[in-house]
């Protein structure tokens, strides 16, 4: 038995929906362009107002707040991933004093809100982070230091903290889904060849659940690192951070604006780029032809 979900759209059918999407770039465009004379009859394009993203001191700051932000979405996309595969196994468990207590810590991490997160850490632990910041401080090379962020680390390490539950708990679900969407046996098969129920999980569910998880883990990723842009309210210096201070002194809001908007855009842009580029590889490393050339290879031998 066949279920249809979706036919193809008849000859009407396309027409209309041409019209329709012709219509919506017309009222899009239109208000484009309304925007951007409303901005230029304020004059918002004029050139005094850019002229501060020519001075060297504010082209370093952006860099800055750039890597801060970068840093603060790395670490907290690394302990995420690393938080999400360990509540999904446990999620996964068949232990039942192992499975609920995960399902709590998920269930209340993805309902809590991200700020709520970042204040409470920053309000309860910044006391505590700061002398652990100033030892790293002290311990490190001052190059290294300063890529790790140790100066900031009162800021830094409860908006990593806070990142890093929430978007480990959303993850977690992401790579239960995953695992469960492999068949079922791939488990059994690798149960019944002598793996425990963790070799089981890292040797052969892991490996092809990432496959079906790679856009979602993509897109929590950028949903991290837009995140790290709520660090403002707890002074941590990253890009919007910096774009305020920016427009506080030189008055220019929408220039200020713009470019902090464009880092934003290209730095998710890259990241989904590096993904598409490891989906390509990915595919071409378990295809069909790579699995016939690898079995050709061991019959011969």
């Amino acid at each position: 038995m066949s279920i249809v979900l979706f036919d193809a759209p008849g000859p009407r059918a396309r027409r209309r929906a041409l019209i329709g999407s012709g219509i919506a770039i017309a009222v899009f465009a239109a208000l484009v362009a309304w925007v951007i004379w409303r901005l230029n009859d304020r004059d918002q394009f004029d050139s005094s107002l850019w002229e501060p993203f020519k001075d060297r001191g504010i082209q370093k700051a952006i860099l800055r707040g750039l890597g801060a932000t970068i840093r603060a979405a790395f670490f907290a996309v690394l302990l995420a991933l690393i938080l999400g595969v360990l509540l999904a196994a446990g999620r996964l468990s068949r232990t039942p004093w192992l499975r609920w207590p995960c399902i709590v810590v998920v269930e209340f991490f993805r309902a809590t809100p991200v700020v709520i997160l970042i204040l409470f850490m920053f309000i309860a632990f910044s006391d505590n982070f700061a002398p652990v910041g100033d030892d790293l401080d002290d311990a490190l090379p001052d190059r290294v230091g300063n890529i790790l962020g140790t100066g900031q680390f009162e800021a830094l390490a409860p908006l990593v903290l806070a990142l890093a539950l929430y978007n480990g708990a959303v993850l977690a679900e992401v790579f239960r889904a995953g695992i469960l969407a492999v068949p079922k046996g791939q488990r059994e098969a690798a149960l019944a060849v002598g793996l425990t129920e963790r070799q089981t999980m890292r040797q052969i569910l892991l490996p092809q659940a990432t496959r079906i998880m790679l856009p979602a883990i993509v897109s929590q990723a950028v949903v991290a690192l837009k995140d790290t842009s709520l660090g403002f309210i707890i002074a941590y210096p990253e890009l919007v951070r910096v774009g305020r201070n920016i427009y506080d002194t030189r008055f220019n809001i929408l220039p200020t604006v713009f470019i902090v908007t464009v880092i934003y855009v290209a730095l998710n842009m890259s990241l989904d780029a590096f993904a598409r580029w490891l989906e390509r590889r990915q595919a071409r490393r378990y295809s069909r032809a790579a699995v016939t050339e690898a079995a050709a290879v061991t019959d011969a031998t």
